[in-house]
């Protein structure tokens, strides 16, 4: 019976190669790629300036009451700019909401602010080739709510910039590194629809069975060592 044990783990090992050794080939590339590529360059971080963080001159700025008068649930308020204009970004249970802080009125976030926003945050000398107010949230930012305002740059990693349509923030920012790597995980975690989930239904069973081809490549490499060498190194 002994005999045959070599043999037994040969087939399985061989098996479960072809089964899941593929997969096992996809972790380790992508794996390589996650761990190479610096995570800051993922992030986009070279593309974007640091936002403007002047003080305030608080000299001829409204009292906060004087915008949240007459609005309901507000949960808070801060004080921020757009462009050169400070302005007050009012929470509420409704949603966010743009004031300037000097005149009161609300304010509306258009395609010109949103070109001007753009181009003062991208860090490069890009040109911008195309903005557009999306009402569906593409795959690359599916955590956001729409909608959104997109801002795409010249250049062969296509950056693009993305800005809340109510308080002209920017909310993320993409480019090719960062939707190669998004590709990268969802392989890596098997979650071929929203790419979120590391814990599905695919992807333990396939762990368990390259677990298992590991451990039968261990045992036959225990095996491949001579009979002699066997007993030393268990005495």
């Amino acid at each position: 019976m002994a005999a045959r044990l070599p043999l037994l783990a040969r087939r399985l090992h061989k098996w479960l190669a072809l089964v899941v050794g593929l997969q096992a080939l996809i972790w380790t590339l992508s794996g390589m790629y996650m761990v190479a590529v610096h995570i800051d360059y993922i992030h986009g971080d070279h593309l974007v300036r640091a936002p403007d963080e002047r003080p305030f001159d608080t000299t001829g700025l409204l009292a906060p009451t004087a915008v949240t008068t007459g609005l309901e649930s507000v949960q808070s308020v801060r004080l921020t700019r757009l462009l050169d204009t400070p302005a007050y970004v009012v929470e509420t249970e409704l949603g966010p909401q743009l004031f300037d802080a000097e005149a009161g009125k609300k304010l509306t976030i258009d395609e010109p602010i949103v070109r001007e926003l753009a181009r003062r945050r991208m860090a490069q000398d890009r040109d911008i080739v195309k903005i557009e107010l999306i009402e569906k949230s593409p795959l690359e930012v599916q955590g956001r709510k729409p909608p959104l305002w997109r801002v795409d740059f010249e250049g062969w990693d296509k950056p693009a910039f993305y800005y809340s349509p109510v308080t002209g923030e920017l909310l993320s920012r993409r480019h090719e590194a960062w939707r190669v790597f998004d590709f990268m995980w969802m392989l890596h975690i098997m979650d071929y629809d929203d790419r979120q989930n590391m814990n599905n239904w695919l992807l333990r069973p396939m762990t368990w069975l390259v677990a298992l081809m590991a451990f039968t490549g261990a045992w036959l490499l225990w095996w491949s060592f001579p009979k002699s060498k066997r007993k030393k190194a268990s005495a």
